[in-house]
């Protein structure tokens, strides 16, 4: 079977091959020639990257990992205002980081066709809300492209840099979870010369103060240009190929992305015809000339769109204006919140038109229920040898559990879960320390600071991974250390991106252009005037749990490098390797049937033995780690033999 690289890398036009959205995506931006490419990696839209990353080098495009969405989006902007076409990608709240230089770069224009991809997450299946892009994008007057199949995903692309560069404006390619993780057969097109022959280009930047130094007296020039250029390309999306008219009938339905697909399932499944569909891939800007062709001769519109009402308020303003005698319906019969699927779509369109369900959804979802509410939980888990585990198992156990415990965003915010219950508050990627600065001058006052009838000090332990901490931790740490905070703040360093799928940072010194520089998260914190710092293994948990009582007893900003590859990582590179894992089991003569080491510790590899009132492992999911011998007070674990 072919490699995703190499399918999205191959030179054969017009062949069909089946591709995942993110990976259509990648080979639209090659068949655009994009030459720059920077991201932070970020749940739905890392595959995407990730590609990018791997034919970087076979394809002559510069990419990098950058350190958050800001950065990567500045890379990226830079490289098109030097003439190249360029590209960046992240998650719905990656543009929030990215959001001060967004806006602010929307008036400057682009040279170089740039796209944003930003990957939704309806429903937050891997994200903490689930905000709605097109709503940033119509604040921001920048053009939105949703693809509602793998194959237009790849198409829009490559026509997003020609929308960009045609206009010299910034364009948002807006993925979900659902189109981004989709998988369909793509066409593919031509390839351009400089993909085929590996060429690294370089631009060059000619030097204009007034349009990219971004003072008042400049900037005031920029809005009546925006607005002016965002209703030439609503006139360009007249004529999208990805804006099209189907159907007759009096009654009408305008839906966009991929909701035109469940719109098309739904009337398919409640038998209806004689419906004009108005299919939208242009979210913003409407386009507000095929708009009206569609209205003339109906009798009643329905919105049909995922999350916020965007393509709603646009069509009502614009009917309002228009006086238009039409009923629109939009968000009063379709739910506003969670992913949209064709259940939804049958609904919505029935009480349109005034139609019976073809089935009682609401006796099918208590049925569902009711099964469901028969079944054990099955809560996600940190996996087994995990080390964030033993950290969190050190910190609870040198704290007594007495301390409050901020935490951030990456595969540790689990430690929220019994039995470690080791995560007390989690805002944002780097909002650990922040949070924890606050609670500190909030409820002991700054170091420095004398305050009458001072109560006892409050114990705040934040965490914080390895890549959220150069994501964003360094302004926070920064501030703690300067305002004379007193916290203690443990970064779980794992030495890779984990959550996202094993991406590098600089903590790592990899890119993938080959090796970066190394930047030791201990050298900076010293650098910066920590009052404590020290590195720790957490698979010695004895001695993980001594440094925290060691950094308990000291006033400041105390950091703790907490450094163990992530295990997922450890045990792929050792199979690759052929390294046997050792695995161990319970002496039952030694097992007292305490729950030590389920009810405080908590590694899924080990359960409890209803027959014997016994702890067990469960052999195919150990990983070998060891720490259940330091766990057990009374030595019932043991090394039982290597896995073959």
């Amino acid at each position: 079977m072919a490699k995703v690289t190499d399918l999205v890398l191959l030179n054969k036009p017009n062949e069909k091959i089946l591709l995942l959205g993110n990976h259509a995506i990648a080979r639209g931006a090659l068949e655009a020639g994009i030459a720059v490419f920077a991201a932070y990696p970020g749940t739905p839209s890392s595959e995407l990257t990730d590609t990018i990353a791997a034919i970087a080098k076979d394809a002559g495009v510069y990419m990098e990992y950058s350190t958050n969405e800001k950065v990567a989006f500045e890379t990226a902007l830079s490289a098109s205002w030097s003439g190249l076409r360029s590209m960046t990608a992240m998650k719905h709240v990656g543009l929030n980081v990215a959001a001060d230089s967004f806006m602010s770069a929307v008036g400057m224009g682009v040279e170089g066709g740039f796209v944003i991809m930003v990957a939704d997450d309806p429903s937050m299946w891997s994200s903490q809300n689930e905000q709605d892009t097109r709503v940033f994008a119509k604040f921001a007057n920048v053009p939105v492209l949703e693809p509602m199949s793998v194959q237009e995903a790849k198409d829009m692309t490559k026509y997003a840099f020609e929308i960009s560069e045609k206009y010299k404006h910034m364009v948002i390619l807006r993925t979900t979870t659902r189109s981004s993780h989709m998988r369909g057969d793509v066409t593919l097109g031509e390839l351009p010369e400089e993909i085929i022959n590996k060429k690294r280009r370089l631009g060059s930047f000619e030097k204009n103060p007034k349009r990219f130094v971004d003072i008042p007296a400049h900037s005031r020039n920029f809005h009546p240009k925006i607005l002016e250029n965002i209703e030439k390309i609503r006139t360009e999306f007249n004529n999208s190929p990805f804006n099209w008219i189907e159907g007759e009938g009096k009654i009408g339905i305008i839906t966009s992305g991929l909701s035109y697909a469940y719109v098309k399932e739904a009337l398919s499944w409640l038998n209806v015809e004689n419906v004009k569909i108005l299919k939208l891939g242009t979210p913003f800007p409407v386009p507000l000339g095929l708009v009206e062709k569609f209205m003339k001769g109906l009798e009643k519109v329905l919105i049909v769109e995922e999350l916020e009402p965007v393509v709603e308020e646009q069509i009502k303003f614009w009917a309002y204006d228009k006086q238009l005698n039409i009923p629109i319906y939009g968000k009063n019969i379709v739910p506003r919140i969670f992913e949209m699927d064709t259940k939804r779509a049958v609904i919505a369109i029935s009480k349109f038109l005034n139609l019976e369900t073809p089935l009682n959804f609401e006796k099918l979802e208590e049925s569902y229920n009711n099964i469901n509410s028969s079944l054990p939980p099955r809560p996600p888990s940190l996996c087994p040898a995990c080390p964030h585990r033993n950290t969190f198992f050190a910190i609870n156990k040198a704290t007594k559990k007495n301390a409050i415990l901020p935490s951030d965003i990456g595969c540790y915010t689990l430690g929220v879960l019994p039995p470690l219950n080791a995560v007390d508050t989690t805002v944002a990627m780097g909002g650990s320390i922040g949070i924890a600065h606050g609670l500190s001058i909030a409820l002991n006052g700054a170091l420095n600071e004398e305050i009458e009838n001072k109560k006892d000090t409050q114990l705040i332990v934040a965490t914080i991974g390895d890549s959220t901490f150069y994501h964003t931790g360094l302004p926070a740490i920064a501030n703690a250390i300067y305002n004379r905070s007193n916290v203690i703040i443990v970064v779980v360093d794992n030495e890779i991106t984990a959550m996202t799928g094993d991406q590098p940072n600089p903590g790592t010194g990899d890119t993938p252009h080959g090796s970066g520089k190394r930047i030791p998260i201990e050298n900076i914190v010293e650098a910066m005037g920590a009052d404590f710092v020290e590195v720790v293994n957490p698979y010695n948990i004895k001695k993980t749990t001594e440094v925290v009582k060691k950094a308990m007893e000291i006033d400041g900003v105390r950091v703790i490098i907490s450094r163990q590859v992530c295990a997922l990582h450890r045990v792929g590179q050792m199979k690759r390797k052929g390294i046997k894992l050792p695995v161990f089991t319970v002496n039952t003569d030694k097992c007292t049937g305490c729950r030590i080491c389920i009810n405080t510790f908590g590694c899924p590899a080990i359960s409890w033995d209803n027959e014997t009132k016994k702890a067990k492992i469960v052999p195919t999911m150990c990983w070998g780690c060891g720490s259940c011998i330091q766990v057990c007070p009374y030595g019932a674990f043991e090394v039982a033999k290597e896995a073959e």
